[in-house]
C-alpha cells in the first residue's frame, strides 16, 4: 500500500511503494522523479536504476524511451497537461506531476495503445499520490482525445505572428534557446526547426578508437557498429550498454561524440612550424579529448599536459589517460605563467574546451534544456575569455590554440573567441579551421571557424577556432 501522505506532500527521499504497473515503467518513473526531486541526471539514475531492477533488452529499451523522451518533451507535456487539468503543472503535487508526464508522451508519442497508457499512469498515480486517481483518469482521458499534432494547433501561438514561440512550443525547447539556435543558423527558422527535431531524437552511441591501440574497422565488427562518416577514429555503436565492452575495458577505446573527435583532431593536424613535443589540454576533464590526443601524441614521440581545476574530474582524466604520455594537473588552468608547471610561451598546441551551456549536446542531456538560463551566460563567457587568454600566453610563438565549445550560442563562440583574442596580450591570428577537417564534409560555413550540427552532421553542436600565436 502506498505510505500516507497528504495531497500537497512532495513525500522527498521517500521511495514510492511498488506500484502495481509493469516495471520498466516504474523505473522510467523513478527516474524522473530523481531528475526533478534531486537535480539528478538522467544518464547517472537511470542506468543505476536498470541494473538495480536488472532490467534488459525490450523492457530496458522501453524504460529508457520513457525517461529520456519524458524528459526532453516536458516543456510541450506541462502545456498539455495544464490545458487537460485546467490548472498550472505548478499546482499538481510533482509525484502525480510526474505521473502524467510520463502517461501523456506514452498517449502522444508512442505506440501504446490509449487504454494501456491510460490505465498503467492511473496505477501508477494509485502508489504515488494519493486520492488523485480520479483526477490522473480523466486529465489522461482529455489528453488522448487529441494526437501531437492537433494540441500544439490548439495551444502554440501562431508561427507567422510568433515564430520562435510556436516553434518553442512544438519542439519543446526554452524560447531563449530557440531564439540563441535561429540567431547562429543566421536567422533560417527552417533549419533551426531541422535541429530542434533532430534534438528530440534519441543519439546514437560514438566510440572513439584511440589510434595505435585498436583499428576501427576492426572494432567496428567486433562491437556489431559501423565505421563513423567524418571522424578517422569513430564507430557508431548500434545498441547495447557501451560500458560492457572489452575495448573499453581494456583503454581500446572510449565513448565520445564524433564531434568531439574532430575538433580534437583538428588540432593534432593542423600544420605546424618548429617544435611539436609539448601539448596542452587546459579544462582536460573528464578526458576523453585528453584520451584521444594522449593517444595521437603517443605516436608522434609528443607528450600531452592535461590540467583540471576539479579533483574528482581529474582522477577522471588519470583514469582516462592511463598508459599514454600524459601528464594530469590538479589546478586552474588561468594560471598561466604563475604555475611553473604552466610557463607561457612552452606548448606547441594548446586546446580550450571550454566550459559552456552545453546547448550543444542537448539531444544527449534531455534535461538540460530546462535547467539552463540566460543568466548562466555571463560568467561562463568570462570564464571563456580568461581560459583562451590563458592559453595564448600558453603558447610558444607559432604555436596553435584550438578553442572549443559544445554550444552554438554566438556569446560562447564568435564573441568570447574574438574578445579574448583582442585582450590575450599577445598576437594572435586566426587559421582557417575548415581544411582541418575532412574533405567533403559539408555545412562548414565561410570560416575562419566551424560550428558542427546534429541535423548537418549528426554531431554535438561543437564550435572550434583555432589561433596561431604571433
Amino acid at each position: 500500500r502506498p505510505a500516507r501522505g497528504g495531497r500537497g506532500d512532495d513525500r522527498r527521499g521517500a521511495r514510492p511503494a511498488r506500484p502495481a504497473v509493469d516495471l520498466p515503467r516504474h523505473v522510467a518513473y523513478q527516474a524522473v522523479a530523481a531528475v526533478h526531486r534531486d537535480d539528478a541526471y538522467a544518464n547517472l539514475v537511470l542506468p543505476a536504476l536498470l541494473r538495480q531492477e536488472r532490467l534488459t533488452g525490450r523492457d530496458a529499451a522501453f524504460a529508457t524511451e520513457l525517461t529520456y523522451g519524458t524528459l526532453r518533451h516536458i516543456g510541450t507535456l506541462d502545456a498539455i497537461l495544464t490545458d487537460a487539468a485546467g490548472r498550472d503543472v505548478a499546482r499538481i503535487d510533482p509525484p502525480v506531476r510526474d505521473a502524467l508526464r510520463l502517461g501523456a508522451y506514452q498517449l502522444l508519442h508512442t505506440r501504446v495503445p490509449a487504454h494501456a497508457a491510460v490505465s498503467s499512469t492511473v496505477d501508477l498515480v494509485r502508489a504515488v499520490g494519493i486520492g488523485a486517481t480520479g483526477f490522473a483518469n480523466a486529465v489522461l482521458r482529455e489528453v488522448a482525445g487529441r494526437d501531437a499534432d492537433a494540441w500544439v494547433a490548439k495551444l502554440a501561438p501562431a508561427f507567422e505572428t510568433d515564430p520562435i514561440g510556436h516553434l518553442a512550443l512544438a519542439y519543446s525547447h526554452p524560447q531563449w534557446i530557440v531564439r540563441s539556435f535561429a540567431e547562429a543558423l543566421g536567422g533560417d527558422l527552417g533549419e533551426t526547426t531541422r535541429l530542434l527535431i533532430e534534438n528530440n531524437e534519441r543519439p546514437p552511441v560514438h566510440l572513439c578508437v584511440r589510434p595505435g591501440l585498436a583499428d576501427p574497422v576492426v572494432l567496428a565488427d567486433e562491437v556489431g557498429g559501423a565505421p563513423g562518416a567524418f571522424s578517422p577514429y569513430a564507430v557508431y555503436l548500434a545498441g547495447g550498454a557501451p560500458g560492457d565492452l572489452p575495448a573499453l575495458a581494456e583503454g581500446r577505446a572510449h565513448v565520445q561524440d564524433e564531434g568531439s573527435q574532430l575538433v580534437a583532431n583538428a588540432l593534432a593536424v593542423a600544420p605546424l612550424d618548429g617544435p611539436d613535443a609539448h601539448w596542452l589540454d587546459l579544462c582536460a576533464g573528464p578526458g576523453g579529448k585528453s584520451g584521444l590526443l594522449g593517444a595521437i601524441a603517443a605516436q608522434r614521440g609528443a607528450r600531452l599536459t592535461a590540467v583540471e581545476v576539479s579533483e574528482h574530474r581529474a582522477r577522471l582524466v588519470g583514469q582516462a589517460t592511463r598508459g599514454l604520455p600524459v601528464t594530469v594537473l590538479h589546478t586552474d588552468g588561468r594560471t598561466v605563467g604563475a604555475d611553473p608547471e604552466l610557463p607561457e610561451g612552452h606548448f606547441d598546441r594548446v586546446l580550450v574546451d571550454a566550459p559552456c551551456t552545453g546547448l550543444g549536446a542537448l539531444r544527449r542531456r534531455p534535461e538540460a534544456r530546462w535547467r539552463k538560463q540566460p543568466s548562466d551566460l555571463p560568467p561562463l563567457t568570462r570564464l571563456q575569455r580568461e581560459l583562451l587568454s590563458a592559453a595564448l600566453r600558453a603558447a610558444r610563438p607559432g604555436g596553435l590554440v584550438a578553442y572549443v565549445t559544445c554550444s552554438p550560442h554566438t556569446v560562447e563562440t564568435h564573441v568570447t573567441v574574438t574578445e579574448a583574442a583582442r585582450r590575450a596580450g599577445v598576437p594572435a591570428d586566426f587559421v582557417d579551421a575548415r581544411p582541418l577537417l575532412p574533405a567533403g564534409m559539408p555545412g562548414l560555413g565561410d570560416g575562419p571557424s566551424v560550428q558542427l550540427w546534429p541535423h548537418r552532421h549528426g554531431t554535438d553542436a561543437m564550435f572550434l577556432a583555432v589561433l596561431r600565436r604571433g
